[in-house]
This record gives C-alpha cells, sequence and structure tokens, in this order.
C-alpha cells in the first residue's frame, strides 16, 4: 500500500504577514512581555485590571493543561486514529461478551462499514463455468524459446516426461573424439505441489522426500513457472534478468541421472521401468498470475489473457497436481503471522483485513470479480492476500485445462488429523507402490514442518469480529468449492485453528 505523508501547519501567515499587522501594544522599545501587558492601561481601576491579568493567565495555563493531555494520550497509546480519550476503531475485545469499555462509537461504525463492504462484495460474485483458451500457436508465439527446448513427444515407458538432449559443451579437445554426440537425459516433473500457502505444503513435501521412489528439487520451490520465467524475484524489486527453462531443467538434473542409470538391460534382454518420479512444490502455481500484467496484452475486462496453467497443459497435457487448503480465515491469519515482519498484533491484523476488503470492494465497482483477482495493482496494493483464499476461482480455472482426476484437493484439518489417511491418498493418486512398515510410520509419524513460531503463538488467535467479518466474506467462495468438489467439509463451517 501507498504510504502518504501529511504535513500540518501550525501557523498560517508567513513571517513577513506577521510584522504587517498593527500593533495593539506599544511600550516604549523594550521587548514585549508579559508583565509589560500588566502595565497597560492605567487608568483602569486596579480590579479590572487584576480580573484581566487572572483571566489571560488562567486561559494560557488551561490551554497548555489541554495540550499536554493530548500530547499525553497520543504518545502513550500510540494512537493516530484519535485523539483524547478517543480508543482506535480496531480495539475490540469481543462480539459475544464484551467488557467494560471494550465498545464505543468509533468501533461500532467500523464493525458496520466492513459488514457493508462485504454485503456489497457477496452481491458481485459471480462465477464463470468455464473460460476460451488461448491456442497453441500463441501460446509458442509468448514463449518460443521454452518450445523449442521442450520436445512435444517424451521417452515411452518412463512416468516422468523425459527425454535425450545432446550436450552441446566443451567436452574434450582431443581431435579423435571431436566427432563424438553425447546425450544427456532432461526431464520435467511427474507431479506438482502447486498450493496453497500457509497451507501445509511444506509438511506434504517433507514427507514426500521421505519416499524411496520420489525425488525433489534441492530447494521446496523454485517458482520458475510463475516468477523467474519472467525474471521476477520480488515484484517489489523490479525485473531481473530471465531465468531460462534450461536453468529449470537443470534442477532435475540429478533425479534425471538416476532415472537415466536405472534404464538398463538385464540378462534377458528386456528393459527395466523406473520407479523414480520427480516432484515441484512451488505453493505459487496454483494462484500467482501477477506477471502477466508486464508481459501480455490486456484483454476487453483486464482479465489475463494466458495462465501459467495454459503453458503446463501445452508442454506436458498429463502432469498431475496436488492441492492443499485450509480454511481460507485462518490461511490469512496464518500468511500475516508468517510474512509479517515488525509490529504484528491482531489490532494490525484487523486494520488490515478491512482496509484489503475495501481496496477488493473497489476493484468491483469497475471490474468483473475475476478481474479483479488477478488484478496485480490490487494484489500488491492489499496488505494481507485476501485473493490467495478465494481458491475456487482458482480451481475453475484449473479444471478448464486439465481434468478433475489430475487434480488431488486436500484439506490440512484432515491431514493434521489423520496423516496415514492423506499420505495414502497422495501415494496412490501418484501410482506409488507399496511401502515397507519402517518407511511408512517414517514418513507418518515425523513432526510436522513449518509451524507457527513461538512468537506469532503469543499473539493468540485473531480477533473474534476479525473472524467474523472473514468467514463472511468468503462464504459464498467456499460453497461454490464444496458443490464443484462435492464434498461439504470445504464449507469449513467446523474448523479447528491450526
Amino acid at each position: 500500500m501507498t504510504q502518504m505523508d501529511y504535513k500540518y501547519s501550525l501557523l498560517d501567515s508567513t513571517v513577513d504577514d506577521y510584522h504587517k499587522r498593527p500593533l495593539l501594544l506599544q511600550v516604549d522599545n523594550t521587548p514585549l512581555n508579559l508583565f509589560a501587558v500588566l502595565e497597560v492601561k492605567r487608568d483602569l481601576t486596579k480590579r479590572s485590571s487584576t480580573v484581566g491579568c487572572k483571566i489571560r493567565l488562567y486561559g494560557f495555563l488551561f490551554g497548555l493543561a489541554i495540550m499536554f493531555l493530548i500530547m499525553a494520550s497520543y504518545v502513550l497509546t500510540g494512537d493516530k486514529k484519535g485523539l483524547l480519550f478517543t480508543p482506535s476503531p480496531y480495539h475490540l475485545n469481543s462480539l459475544v461478551s464484551p467488557g467494560p469499555f471494550a465498545f464505543n462509537l468509533s468501533s461500532v461504525r467500523d464493525y458496520a462499514h466492513i459488514k457493508l463492504v462485504v454485503k456489497s462484495i457477496k452481491s458481485k460474485v459471480g462465477f464463470r463455468s468455464s473460460r476460451q483458451l488461448p491456442e497453441l500457436k500463441a501460446l509458442m508465439r509468448s514463449d518460443p524459446h521454452m518450445f523449442s527446448v521442450i520436445p512435444r513427444k517424451f521417452l515411452p515407458g518412463l512416468k516422468n516426461p523425459c527425454w535425450y538432449e545432446e550436450f552441446t559443451g566443451n567436452i574434450t579437445t582431443d581431435p579423435y573424439k571431436m566427432n563424438l554426440r553425447l546425450y544427456r537425459m532432461r526431464c520435467l516433473p511427474y507431479f506438482y505441489i502447486i498450493g496453497q500457502p500457509k497451507c501445509g505444503t511444506t509438511d506434504l513435501y517433507d514427507r514426500l522426500r521421505l519416499h524411496p521412489d520420489v525425488k525433489f528439487t534441492t530447494f521446496k520451490e523454485p517458482h520458475w513457472w510463475t516468477r523467474k520465467r519472467f525474471g521476477i524475484i520480488r515484484l517489489s524489486e523490479g525485473l531481473h534478468d530471465r531465468y531460462p527453462v534450461e536453468d529449470y531443467l537443470d534442477l532435475f538434473d540429478q533425479a534425471a541421472y538416476q532415472i537415466q542409470g536405472e534404464l538398463t538391460t538385464n540378462i534377458s534382454g528386456s528393459p527395466s521401468h523406473p520407479k523414480i518420479i520427480i516432484g515441484e512444490a512451488s505453493a505459487s502455481t496454483m494462484w500467482d498470475n501477477n506477471a502477466w500484467v508486464y508481459f501480455y496484452d490486456n484483454t476487453t475486462e483486464g482479465e489475463p489473457l494466458f495462465l501459467i496453467q495454459d503453458f503446463i497443459h501445452a508442454v506436458q497435457p498429463e502432469a498431475r497436481f496436488i492441492v492443499m487448503l485450509r480454511d481460507p480465515v485462518e490461511r490469512l491469519y496464518s500468511d500475516y503471522l508468517y510474512f509479517g515482519i515488525a509490529n504484528k498484533s491482531t489490532e494490525d491484523f484487523h486494520e488490515k483485513v478491512s482496509e484489503s476488503l475495501q481496496l477488493f470492494e473497489g476493484c468491483l465497482m469497475e471490474y468483473t470479480m475475476r478481474s479483479c483477482v488477478y488484478n496485480t495493482t490490487v494484489n500488491n496494493a492489499m496488505p494481507v492476500r485476501l485473493q490467495v483464499g478465494l481458491y475456487i476461482v482458482y480451481l475453475i480455472d484449473w479444471l478448464t485445462v486439465f481434468s478433475k482426476e489430475q487434480i488431488l484437493v486436500l484439506r490440512l484439518e484432515d491431514h493434521a488429523s489423520n496423516r496415514k489417511y492423506t499420505m495414502h491418498k497422495v501415494f496412490d493418486f501418484l501410482n506409488l507402490g507399496p511401502l515397507s512398515k519402517e518407511i511408512e510410520s517414517q514418513i507418518t509419524r515425523s513432526p510436522a514442518s513449518n509451524t507457527r513460531r513461538p512468537a506469532d503463538k503469543n499473539l493468540g488467535p485473531m480477533l473474534p469480529i476479525t473472524k467474523e467479518i472473514l468467514q463472511d466474506f468468503y462464504k459464498p467462495f467456499n460453497e461454490k468449492l464444496a458443490k464443484v468438489l462435492r464434498n461439504d467439509s470445504f464449507l469449513w463451517e467446523y474448523n479447528s485453528n491450526l
């Protein structure tokens, strides 16, 4: 959000204007002071002179006292929303059982206003059943280099999309070996963990890494499809040089080397079929299309012309995807705690939620809901990432390109309560073979990864009023999600705080 500096001046007139004013009092050439004032107009009675002096003194002292109290209130409370004895509209402790002095007129007005904002947003919610898919030629024109590197067909008999690529580096200076052509295996991932942030993707990634047939990159989230392919590390840092697709493929070289090693011929002459599969776990893949506005032309309603899934489908239409979701209300609070830098508090979270809701409503005044979800300017302006929790908007766009059988959607709440069950669902989805009891126990019983930090736990849960507002905001999106997935657990009506 753009910060705005406000400058205030207590003096409206310049020094020159001040000197041009007529002097009401003239006491020879000495500087004017309080005692000189007491000597003016000696023709008045002593009583009236004393009374006038006292009025001036008392007025002066009273003004000082008021100024001191106002400044003390401002400094001690740190509250810039109001002045003396006016608590912040965000200091709301409870809606259910408010304590003494828990409410004030400002807080009630704030609550009523934000409820009207949410009501306005919900009145504009609409879901498009499908979208027009871009033509392959248009995709290839937008990134010709990527399509020149990745072939249209892959090696048969492998679960992974792999191919042989001629090695063009300096191999040797031996003139007798100059005509030797060497090839290496290149592979794309067999599956992707695509989202969402703060929904347990790190825990799922760490457990899958323990499976002997699953190989990942050396770090969890390359963010190549969504960011580095465009030269984006962080949008706030501007654009860098683009990372070519070769850099992305290099991340899977070790796994590709293992797959190539398994492609050996046994004694009978029949080839073996490698069991190894490669995974990638960038939690931005499902939702982050913020780069589109910098590289692609806008469509009629400001919606992106191409989405990330369009490119993935164009190069590997048989890919598989795992989505881990949680109650979007709790996801947003966890996101705030994890990515917040300083001065985190439940009141600050409430304020940022209110600001983000108003920005989203402002966008809906001009554009469609889908346009606002993918609006880079709005996404960057919102102090909390409300849009990431609008799961159904992204899922509908993914289901437009890939079939339901290619996308496994899980809930963090189910994973936390029964890891063995969810991990078996993942194993079946990825067509992985049975495991020994020792390895399975290691995968399912290892401690949870990337849990909330102690300092963030000390802040406690969000304010009840914030939770109520967010539940109201996300409700229509959750209802549509539950309907599409045919699973009412995605309503999150009885969620647990994780």
